[in-house]
Parts: C-alpha cells; sequence; structure tokens
C-alpha cells in the first residue's frame, strides 16, 4: 500500500465514521471499557509498586528481620500448630548472635505492644496529656540500635532513646508524628511529661512524619520507650522482633548464614530439622505486593477482555453490515480497475480506525480515572505508564485487525458484476 492509497483509505474511514457516530460509539463501547480498565488499573500498581519501593528502601536494604512466625501475618490462629508452638525468642538471644556472627555490625531486638488478636503482647494502650488522650497507637520497646537499623524511624525534634535510657530503664518516650499533634497540638512537646499506661513519661523526641501504608499504622502511630523500660513494665509482651545489619564491605549470604548457625545453636534446633524462626529481608513487601497486584491484574485482564471480546464482535458485525450497504460502490471501485488487495485494505483500515478510535478514548478514560486517584486519594499514588498506553493503542489496533479481516475479505471477494446488480 502506497502512502497516497493509506491517506484515501483513512480519509474514507474517518468520513464513515462521522457519517455514523452513534453506531460507531456503540459498537466501540466494549473496546472503551476494556481499555480504560487496563490503562487505570495499570497506572494504579505502577504508582503503588514505586510506592511500595520506596518503602522498602526506607526501611534499610541492609537490614534482616528474625521473627517467630513468617512476616505478613495477621491470623495467628491460622498457623499449623508446630509453627505456633515455636518457642519465644529472649532479650539475650541479641548479644549471643552477635559474637557468634562477626559480619554483622549489630543486632537489636523490640518489643511491641498492640491490640492484635493472638498476638502474645496484646493490650489497649493509653497515652494522656491534660485532657488530650491518644489510645490507637502501637507502643514499642527499642534499643538505640533501632534508629539505625530502620532509617525511616528518623528523629524531627529532641533525641532519640539512647544506650543509658536503655540501661537505666528510664521513664523517657520518643512519639510519632501523629500522636504528638493529638497530644500537643502546636505546643512544643519536648520535656513535657505524659501518662502512658498510667505511669508518667518525659518526651524526648517526636519522629519524622511519616503516614503508614494505605492507612494502616506507620511511624506517625506509634510510641517507642527503652527497651529495658518496656522489659520492666510489660513482661507478658513476650514476642520479639530482633533485626541485624550487614555492612557493605561484609557478604549478605556469609552473615545470613552465621546468623541462621547461631540461631539453630541458641535454639536447640536439631541437625536434620528446619528452622524454628524466620529469616527476611525487605524484599518480603515487595513478594507479597506482587502476589496481590499479580492476582489483581489477571483479573482485571480477564474483565477487559470480555469488554473488548464484546467490541469485536461488534466491529465485526458493524463491518459486515458496512459490507452489505456499500456493495454497489464495491462494485464501481472494482470495475474501474480496485484489486482484492485494495477492497481489502479499505476495509481493513475502517476497522482498524474504528478500534483505535476506542482504545483513545479508553486511554483518555483510563488517565483521568488514574488522575482522580491520585488526587482524591493521595496514599494510592496512581502513575500512568506509557509502556501500558502503547500496549493499549497495540491490544486496540489488534482487534480491529483480527475482527476486521473476514468482514474485509468478504469485500474483497464479492463478485463486481453482482455487486453493480445489487440494490
Amino acid at each position: 500500500m502506497t502512502r497516497a492509497d493509506f491517506r484515501e483509505n483513512l480519509h474514507v474511514a474517518l468520513d464513515t465514521l462521522r457519517v455514523h457516530k452513534v453506531r460507531s460509539f456503540l459498537t466501540i463501547l466494549g473496546i472503551v471499557i476494556g481499555v480504560t480498565s487496563v490503562i487505570s488499573v495499570a497506572a494504579i500498581i505502577q504508582g503503588l509498586n514505586r510506592f511500595i519501593q520506596e518503602k522498602v528502601e526506607s526501611l534499610g536494604s541492609r537490614t534482616y528481620f528474625i521473627t517467630r512466625f513468617p512476616l505478613g501475618t495477621f491470623d495467628f490462629s491460622r498457623l499449623p500448630e508446630y509453627v505456633r508452638q515455636r518457642k519465644y525468642f529472649q532479650y539475650s538471644d541479641a548479644r549471643t548472635i552477635l559474637e557468634m556472627a562477626p559480619s554483622i555490625a549489630f543486632v537489636t531486638v523490640m518489643g511491641t505492644r498492640v491490640a492484635v488478636p493472638g498476638f502474645s503482647g496484646t493490650g489497649a494502650n493509653e497515652i494522656m496529656y491534660g485532657a488530650a488522650r491518644v489510645e490507637r497507637f502501637i507502643l514499642r520497646g527499642a534499643e538505640p540500635e533501632f534508629a539505625r537499623a530502620f532509617p525511616v524511624f528518623t528523629v524531627a525534634q529532641g533525641r532519640f532513646i539512647t544506650r543509658m535510657d536503655d540501661l537505666h530503664a528510664r521513664e523517657v518516650t520518643v512519639l510519632g508524628a501523629a500522636v504528638a499533634d493529638s497530644l500537643f497540638g502546636p505546643i512544643d512537646p519536648l520535656g513535657k511529661t505524659v501518662r502512658l499506661n498510667g505511669k508518667l513519661y518525659e518526651v524526648v523526641g517526636v519522629l519524622q512524619q511519616e503516614p503508614g501504608m494505605f492507612g494502616s499504622p506507620g511511624p506517625d502511630d506509634i510510641v517507642i520507650i527503652p527497651l529495658g523500660n518496656f522489659r520492666k513494665h510489660y513482661p507478658e509482651a513476650k514476642e520479639l522482633l530482633l533485626a541485624f545489619w550487614v555492612p557493605p564491605g561484609s557478604s549478605v549470604e556469609e552473615a545470613q548464614d552465621q546468623v541462621v548457625s547461631a540461631l539453630r545453636r541458641i535454639r536447640k534446633v536439631p541437625p536434620n530439622a528446619v528452622n524454628d524462626f524466620e529469616l527476611s529481608s525487605p524484599d518480603f513487601l515487595t513478594s507479597m505486593w506482587n502476589q496481590l497486584t499479580g492476582a489483581l491484574v489477571i483479573l482485571t485482564f480477564l474483565i477487559s477482555s470480555v469488554g473488548l471480546l464484546v467490541g469485536g464482535v461488534g466491529v465485526m458485525n458493524i463491518m459486515l453490515i458496512s459490507v452489505t450497504e456499500r456493495t454497489a460502490e464495491i462494485g464501481i471501485r472494482k470495475a474501474i480497475g480496485a484489486r482484492r488487495k485494495d477492497i481489502r485494505a479499505q476495509f481493513l483500515m475502517e476497522a482498524i480506525t474504528l478500534c483505535a478510535t476506542g482504545g483513545a478514548i479508553g486511554i483518555l478514560f483510563g488517565m483521568l480515572i488514574a488522575l482522580a486517584v491520585r488526587t482524591f486519594v493521595p496514599s494510592v499514588p496512581a502513575m500512568i505508564s506509557w509502556l501500558w498506553v502503547m500496549l493499549g493503542v497495540s491490544i486496540s489496533v489488534g482487534v480491529g485487525l483480527f475482527f476486521g479481516y473476514y468482514p474485509a475479505n468478504r469485500a474483497a471477494h464479492l463478485d463486481p458484476i453482482v455487486c453493480l446488480r445489487y440494490e
């Protein structure tokens, strides 16, 4: 097909769209819905993927977690019996691991008290200052290394827990930004005394504002006290989390092997038995997210495929009607020298133009939905991916080619004499 032929066929296709506006729109409605769903969902997932990656990086790329249960477990009752019966970690485990694993820089222990059913540290927390009171927060006992292991917990005002605070179990606390704002508002919280679960604590620091993911609790909703103080006042909170940091000069694999070996000796795991603990990296968030979005992408493609199939069948139907309506025109074109491939190209161009228009409208609607989500739901940072835009264009053009070929081929094989006689 020459450039002149392409331009002429495109002109004819656009004229057909202009003449039959309503019919054309109804025909491509399925394609619009299919492409819109693909683009909007892809934009949301693309933005969330970037958001998750930033969160993982903020946790510390060389920080690794040691837990009794797999990270990401929310319903402890559903775990197998042999997992639920695993021994609790001890506060002294961190020092022993550090002695037996020379490739790591430090190990830190943290205890948690939060209202989660089935969690050993379950308990309602309350912090008060004057008449102001906050209940929905996470209480965490931490060592000074906690802030080094998790850069996301950066102090914006004051200081973090010190070694002396921990050794002497001092009544000092570092507040999350949301907790501090709820208690003090515009007042400077540093040096003020708050009542935490009935005990008086001095506020020595406030964390930098950092909300949780998708409305879940994060650094903004945390209250940190020295681990020694936590151990003293909350002995029932037995669920401990350990974290170790691998310095850049050390091998991550070697450090992990050393830690696993140390824990197996500490916990007296038999040589042929599986580990009775979990070792994870911040990438567990990415893995969990990929599993979730993988299912979401498949579901979106199934839904959009139905729309594209309906739209494609509609295009084929309308193109067959168009071939019938323009039978005489086909006869005239063939009588003056048009070849089969010219007729086929003309009708294929019409089908592709029809579907490409639907794809363009779908892409526009998808972008508008992504923009609306980003504007009105800031926690879901939808981001347009040009790869998916190109994929949307390719899908719509492909639908036009696939469903438009049969009507175009049928038009190309019509007998010119029969066509000229057609009324």
